[in-house]
């Protein structure tokens, strides 16, 4: 399936058929019906995603979650002949997905259960307008608050970063310059004031200087 260049507005696109995207953020849609695509559409251009891709079929959908993580993944069950649950559950397993899966009312109260553990949005088709917004709303809240939490794990994954540096730098200073543990530690909080830099850097250039 064509996509237009990075950065660019997106659309998807499945046989032949555009559907018009939003500004931020990814989708997949899994679906045998286009009609599905058409009565979506509307619903996720609200949500401002710049790139909404479609599969026709649970094994294209396994190929389009291998090239790339979607913010959204929403399956629309049964896909053709294959059941659309299983794919749910795996793709729910990246941390930055939200998934939703909409399958028919006879099997809901299963499968809801059975998806609760995955965190997985399980819906009774047919569906409501106003339960489609709702739940895309649910979905965007929740995509947030992963968002949140990867930005803080970032932070917290660069400071453990910057204090192995500060830590190695230390060492070095001990065993090279002989001064003490207090004395490299100022040394280090020190040239970071004079120079403006963090102490990771500061840290980063004895290192180097040292392996030279």
């Amino acid at each position: 399936m064509s996509e237009r260049t990075a950065g660019r507005r997106r659309g998807v696109r499945r046989r032949g058929v555009k559907y018009t995207a939003g500004r931020d953020g990814s989708a997949l849609l899994v679906s045998s019906s286009p009609k599905f695509y058409q009565a979506l559409e509307p619903f996720l251009s609200e949500t401002g995603l710049e790139q909404i891709q479609a599969a026709d079929s649970v094994a294209g959908a396994r190929r389009c979650a291998l090239e790339q993580d979607y913010d959204y993944v929403i399956v629309n069950d049964p896909v053709g002949d294959e059941g659309g649950s299983q794919f749910a559950a795996s793709v729910s397993e990246s941390p930055g997905t939200i998934c939703l899966l909409l399958v028919p009312v006879e099997i809901y109260e299963e499968t809801r259960a059975a998806m609760i553990p995955c965190g997985v949005f399980v819906l009774a088709k047919p569906v409501a307008a106003s339960t489609i917004r709702r739940t895309l709303g649910f979905m965007a809240a929740a995509r947030a608050r992963l968002r949140m939490a990867e930005k803080k794990n970032l932070t917290l994954q660069e400071k453990m970063s910057e204090i192995r540096l500060v830590n190695r730098a230390k060492w070095i200073l001990i065993e090279k310059r002989g001064m003490t543990e207090p004395e490299a530690h100022r040394h280090i909080e020190k040239q970071a004031m004079d120079l403006c830099i963090t102490k990771g850097q500061v840290a980063q250039g004895i290192i180097d200087e040292s392996e030279k």
